[in-house]
């Protein structure tokens, strides 16, 4: 389905959504069939990039490890997702009316 956003983006704003801090991991976890943990980073980079997403760096608690990146949608990421929502609703609608009433009956 054509969208204004991939699949995999989609996906990640979605998690993202109603401003929650996640680590790209912990979305993997999440949606284990659409996201892969070769492909996360590169698609967060890529939605930082477009300034869909914004990252910050948090140390451990007991100060041992690494530290590791938190990401959240920006109000663009939310407008975007919203829209990409709206347009495959749009389409699916338009197909289904195709379809079911309309010059394939």
């Amino acid at each position: 389905m054509l969208s204004p956003l991939s699949k995999k983006s989609q996906v990640i704003l979605e998690l993202l959504a109603g401003g929650d801090e996640r680590y790209g991991l912990e979305m993997v976890k999440a949606e284990p069939k659409q996201l892969k943990r070769g492909t996360i980073y590169v698609t967060l980079s890529r939605l930082e990039d477009q300034g869909l997403v914004t990252s910050r760096e948090v140390k451990p608690d007991a100060g041992r490890g690494p530290a590791r990146r938190v990401y959240r949608i920006t109000g663009a990421g939310e407008r975007l997702l919203e829209a990409s929502l709206a347009f495959n609703t749009a389409i699916a609608g338009s197909v289904a009316t195709s379809i079911m009433g309309g010059e394939y009956a």
